[in-house]
């Protein structure tokens, strides 16, 4: 079973296609939340990332960043593994 991958993006944020992108590319589902006008999701999402820009990327349940930061962990060859890793 591969990983539960999750998106927290706005409709005009050019960074989040492009991580819908890179993950698409890996052949990755995903679950993608619109938080464009969710005040109490983007709330939720400082509060558990510390972060305030979108995407905000969740593998497994756990935070992984935003798009720069998958697409480093991509580069160094670690991005699939955490795709195929099976949620706990």
């Amino acid at each position: 079973m591969p990983a539960k991958v999750e998106v927290y993006s706005t409709t005009y944020c050019p960074y989040c296609r492009a991580a819908e992108r890179l993950l698409s590319s890996k052949g990755v589902e995903f679950t993608l939340y619109d938080v464009t006008h969710d005040t109490d999701k983007r709330h939720w999402l400082v509060e558990t990332t510390g972060q305030t820009t979108v995407p905000q990327i969740f593998i497994n349940g756990q935070a992984m960043g935003g798009f720069t930061d998958i697409q480093a962990l991509d580069r160094r060859g670690q991005l699939v593994p955490l795709l195929e890793a099976e949620p706990v």
